[in-house]
């Protein structure tokens, strides 16, 4: 018993009862500061999001434009947009151009990912790494490198002509869009694709060895079934960026006369002498409304996304299936898209850079020249764009990546009661094409009270919080799956010891997500970067970026300076992104 009676000394030393109380934090306003981090969180993505959407609403349902007192309600904006506006041809030319570009897409990037992850072809992590470098690169630049190698006077058109007599291609159709716009969306489809398949258990597929099912068999009856719902995702994915997208229908239909929804948005709101702002809002408001509806649908296919599990606790490590002489095939087209799709294109653009002419019908190495270059830095406006789109892309990369961050930590790790809007909030974005995003925003700014809006109209601010929108998902997605892997027995034991919410975050879950962070840094900073669709609105003469120069010079038809443009746009993502991998490996090593 008298091992059980403590000692004077030891009971002097036990801690006391106020040794054990939770330290106490400073009170903001009489609020908790957790509390008002969340509230802060919410309102801010609320107004973020929501600014572009509200007023191309009222625009749409106004008889004026919104800067003039007295507008009405009415719905004379929608009966003209499909009356006046031959905007029946309109929808008809986006669906046929979204629904061939989906297709392509998927008839590209699903085979090549179940190849790539789930076969023994040679090279298969070359493949896999180059097959999502096209992701890095604009559409519109891709867009370029194709009308330089395989437009009508293309170099390498020039060449088929001489063989078959003409060309036996035109880029400047709806198919001819569709193929250009579906090697660029390739990669997104393919990350999906290939991401479910090295998380997928090869269990069911080892079932199906067992009862003699051959590779073939079990790719058509295991593997390509479990891929339903990344399928549909990037479906649905793709056709809404292809119902937005600006930069191939504007470089292949308008000088055809082939007009989509972001051509029309375009030519009857900055190209308009006279805009029509009402039925620019009414187009805007049937676009944004399309996407929505894609975005439900696409949940609605996912609703029991459940059935298509099979990763268990007991997973098994996937076996390579051996496909016989058929993998050279499958090599065969892989590179067909790699070479034809991309290097090419891209190859031919940067060698147009440094010529003065680029035709086959001469020796292009007769016309080697920097003078494209001396031209871009030898005017300002054109260094401007490019420092422009470096502050547009790391300012907006570290503001994006930090409200994400704070968002996904609010909606999955506090009792905040209103913590799932913050989430549909975060992704509602991925509904909202570029261009209305840019249209709404300028509304909304020409709106702002106290002068704000001669302050903030037209500067790079606008435009970094037009491109941010844009990035913001991305981001949130990127950053979400690191939060949901933190065991939250490691917030229990820290708000055992005392701590409130803020700074359980700041001193354990800031420290663990700090990959995540930076891999989100890096997605966004690329995003930014070659993003230009909002900025047609947002931007000015001073705000110019990479983007908006570019297409200035090509319809100028200073084709060499485009290029030289594009190249050094290419230039600095590949820096960006090496430098950043190391800097992330580097990390990961300490780690």
């Amino acid at each position: 018993m008298t091992g059980l009676i403590e000692s004077p000394a030891a009971a002097s030393a036990a801690p006391t009862e106020e040794e054990f109380k939770a330290p106490k934090y400073r009170k903001l306003f009489g609020a908790d500061r957790g509390n008002i981090i969340f509230w802060v969180t919410i309102i801010v993505l609320a107004v973020w999001v929501l600014a572009p959407v509200i007023p191309t609403l009222i625009q749409a349902l106004s008889d004026r434009p919104l800067y003039e007192a007295g507008g009405v309600f009415t719905l004379e904006n929608f009966t003209k947009l499909f009356t006046e506006a031959d905007f029946g041809i309109v929808i008809l030319n986006t669906f046929l151009f979204a629904a061939m570009t989906t297709v392509l897409t998927l008839l590209i990037a699903v085979p090549m990912a179940i190849v790539v992850i789930r076969t023994n072809i040679p090279g298969r992590r070359i493949f896999g790494t180059s097959m999502q470098w096209p992701f890095f690169i604009s559409s519109l630049i891709l867009g370029f490198g194709w009308i330089t190698m395989y437009g009508p006077a293309g170099f390498i058109s020039v060449e088929a002509a001489k063989w078959f007599g003409d060309v036996p291609w035109d880029l400047y159709t709806i198919p001819g869009m569709a193929i250009t716009e579906a090697v660029a969306l390739s990669p997104i489809a393919y990350v999906f694709c290939a991401n479910a398949l090295r998380n997928a258990d090869a269990s069911l597929e080892g079932a199906a060895q067992t009862v003699g099912a051959g590779p073939f068999r079990i790719l058509r009856s295991v593997v390509v079934p479990m891929l339903r719902p990344p399928i549909v995702y990037s479906a649905i994915l793709v056709a809404s960026m292809s119902i937005e997208t600006l930069s191939i229908p504007l470089l292949y239909g308008q000088p055809v006369g082939i007009t989509v929804f972001s051509t029309f948005l375009y030519k009857n709101g900055l190209q308009s002498i006279n805009p029509d702002y009402g039925i620019l809002g009414a187009a805007s408001t049937l676009i944004l409304l399309v996407t929505i509806l894609l975005v439900a649908v696409q949940a609605k296919l996912l609703k029991d996304a459940k059935r298509f599990v099979s990763v268990r606790g007991k997973a098994t490590r996937p076996r390579l299936l051996e496909l016989g002489w058929i993998k050279w095939v499958a090599i065969f087209f892989i590179s067909v898209y790699l070479i034809f799709g991309a290097l090419i294109p891209l190859g031919g653009l940067v060698f147009r850079s440094f010529t003065t002419f680029f035709t086959p019908l001469a020796n292009p190495f007769e016309f080697l020249t920097l003078a494209n270059y001396e031209r871009i830095f030898g005017f300002p406006v054109y260094v401007q764009s490019i420092q422009n789109s470096l502050v547009v892309a790391g300012v907006g990369a570290i503001v994006v990546s930090v409200i994400a961050t704070v968002a996904v930590v609010v909606a999955r790790r506090s009792s905040f009661r209103l913590r799932k809007l913050i989430e549909y909030l975060a992704l509602a974005p991925q509904a909202m094409p570029g261009l209305i995003i840019g249209i709404g925003l300028f509304w909304a700014i020409a709106l702002l009270p106290f002068g704000w809006s001669a302050v903030v109209q037209g500067t790079l601010g606008a435009i970094i919080i037009g491109f941010g929108l844009r990035a913001l998902p991305s981001a949130y997605g990127s950053i979400s799956p690191a939060v949901m892997q933190i065991g939250e027995e490691l917030d229990n034991a820290a708000r055992v010891s005392g701590a409130d919410w803020l700074m359980t975050f700041w001193r354990i879950l800031r420290k663990l997500l700090t990959p995540a962070f930076g891999a989100a840094l890096i997605l966004v900073f690329v995003t930014m970067l070659k993003e230009y669709s909002p900025a047609i609105f947002l931007g000015s003469a001073q705000s110019n970026i990479i983007g908006t120069t570019m297409l200035e010079l090509w319809v100028q038809g200073n084709t060499g300076s485009v290029a030289a443009l594009a190249t050094i746009q290419i230039a600095i993502t590949a820096a960006f992104v090496f430098v950043a991998g190391l800097l992330m490996r580097g990390k990961k090593e300490n780690a």
